[in-house]
């Protein structure tokens, strides 16, 4: 009874605490660290509802989206307090959210005046094509020596396009200047922050960098981009640093505390890993994979299919730090169409099982690329493959395939990084809800033929936005300082495969069949668009 006595006053007596709003595609999570050991002492998890009116839209609604940060908020908050732990010594909020994905809302009412258009969304083909179109040799990289990016219906620009031709309220609004837009880090901040009643309109350079419009060499939205885009200045958010204070909460139980950090979820992931050295590298495993390698103080241009984006720029005086980023549209969300789409799996741990009940795909290969492909081939008209199927296969089998795509696809990003910055990688550091699959990090280690290095406390993009938040100037309750930040504890997957084979790895019969797989399933696209 003293022991729980103890542990109990130990904890009145925490410190200050720090906490992240970690807003994702199928879900939204608060959570709160000590700020003097990184320890996650509480947090709470809401489902987001995903809907898919058409063939290749998604969409969410952000009202949703707002009021499960509140209920976050709150069951936090009441655990916390059930904990003895003084919900008054959280000193900051930071804020993490899925990328690209586009809100408008109008200023005057705080009404969205669609949902969200989520960045996996493929509805902007058309407009995608019509700007590819107009680019001198119909250059999808046409904008890339300023935005890093491609033209490509991931970014928030085309969704933004599409928005203002399609939807009438939203083209009122801004012929009005009544809209405002943003990413869902500013539709949050803006809301938190008083919204309608003098809510704080802004974004962090993370974010900014991923719509388009964002030019990656000034910092600051680009004129001549808005203008190719045909959008209004006006209703884009100021873009601040990702770390310093925005605004105040306006209500809730932690009314009055400073939202203080913003960074886009893999930027936050890559903060939260504390890859703040040149060529350190981590891969988040969410609703898709995202491989970041940190590049330093200077924006690297990938000549292999890959992103150049913002990494962090942790204050308003510090320099901006670049990474190059590999983006693969379905990871998790093979496990989801597995449960939800062919009903194979009730729950997504059960996956992990079916899979290790064969321990082999049986020939069977999987490219799910549902939303077209990504890096490194940015083919959007790209769809799904399933083959290799026989008499035999089963739905283990196919479990084991839907894994080994996961990892295939790992590989395919990893190789592309590794010939653009000519360093090999000698460890993958990864985070993210697939990584509590084991059989899975250990597949990807021997496909990798490299170590898996996987931290025992899984929320590093959370604790990314709170080291954020925590450091920000006018906060200062966590260091960033190499020396004093905690040593991060972790288990490392080796590969388990003899050094013979892993020089033929390349061309083993699945990584073939895969990249194979990803030809046929481009060629078919330039097929198919050619038809139309």
């Amino acid at each position: 009874m003293n022991g729980i006595m103890a542990a109990s006053s130990n904890r009145i007596m925490l410190g200050p605490l720090v906490a992240a709003i970690d807003q994702g595609t199928s879900s939204t999570r608060f959570l709160v660290f000590n700020a003097k050991t990184a320890e996650l002492l509480s947090h709470h998890q809401v489902e987001i509802k995903q809907s898919f009116p058409k063939e290749g839209w998604v969409e969410e609604d952000p009202k949703e989206i707002l009021q499960s940060v509140y209920e976050c908020m709150d069951r936090t908050c009441e655990k916390l307090t059930k904990l003895n732990i003084d919900i008054s010594n959280i000193k900051a909020i930071g804020v993490t959210n899925q990328r690209e994905t586009t809100i408008v809302w109008d200023k005057e009412t705080g009404e969205p005046l669609y949902n969200a258009i989520v960045w996996l969304d493929l509805r902007t083909q058309s407009t995608v094509e019509r700007l590819i179109n107009k680019t001198p040799g119909r250059n999808k990289n046409h904008l890339k020596h300023k935005t890093g990016l491609p033209i490509s219906t991931y970014f928030s620009a085309v969704k933004l396009r599409w928005l203002m031709d399609n939807v009438e309220k939203i083209h009122e609004a801004v012929l009005s200047h009544k809209a405002m837009f943003g990413t869902v880090d500013s539709w949050l901040i803006w809301c938190l922050t008083g919204g309608k009643k003098g809510g704080v309109h802004c974004t962090d350079v993370t974010n900014a960098s991923r719509t388009m419009l964002f030019n990656i060499h000034t910092m600051d939205w680009d004129p001549e981009l808005c203008t190719y885009f045909d959008i209004p200045m006006e209703i884009l958010p100021k873009v601040r640093s990702s770390s310093e204070i925005y605004g105040l909460m306006k209500s809730g139980p932690l009314t009055g505390v400073p939202i203080s950090g913003c960074l886009g979820d893999q930027s936050a992931a890559l903060v939260g890993q504390m890859c703040f050295k040149d060529g350190q590298a981590k891969n988040t495993y969410g609703t898709g994979c995202f491989l970041l390698k940190n590049v330093g103080t200077k924006p690297v241009m990938s000549d292999h299919g890959l992103l150049t984006t913002v990494a962090y720029k942790l204050g308003r005086d510090k320099p901006a730090y670049y990474a190059l980023e590999g983006s693969v549209a379905i990871g998790g969300a093979v496990v989801r169409w597995l449960k939800d789409n062919l009903g194979i799996i009730q729950t997504s741990s059960e996956l992990e099982k079916l899979a290790a009940d064969v321990g082999t795909s049986y020939g069977c290969y999987f490219v799910p690329a549902f939303s077209g492909l990504y890096a490194p081939y940015w083919e959007p008209s790209a769809r799904g493959i399933i083959c290799g199927l026989t008499q035999f296969t089963n739905r283990s089998h196919l479990a084991f395939a839907a894994l080994e795509a996961v990892c295939f696809q790992t590989r395919e990003i990893l190789d592309a990084m590794n010939l653009d910055s000519g360093i090999h990688l000698a460890q993958l550091q990864v985070d993210g809800g697939m990584t509590s699959n084991r059989l899975l990090m250990q597949l990807q280690a021997d496909i990798l033929c490299i170590p898996v290095v996987k931290p025992s406390m899984p929320e590093t993009t959370a604790l990314g936005a709170a080291m954020a938040a925590g450091a920000a100037e006018g906060v200062s309750v966590w260091s960033l300082n190499p020396e004093d930040l905690t040593e991060v504890t972790s288990e490392k997957f080796e590969p388990q495969i003899n050094p013979e084979e892993e020089t033929s790895i390349f061309s083993s019969v699945p990584l073939g069949f895969y990249i194979l797989g990803s030809m046929f399933m481009l060629i078919g696209a330039k097929y198919i668009a050619g038809q139309k």
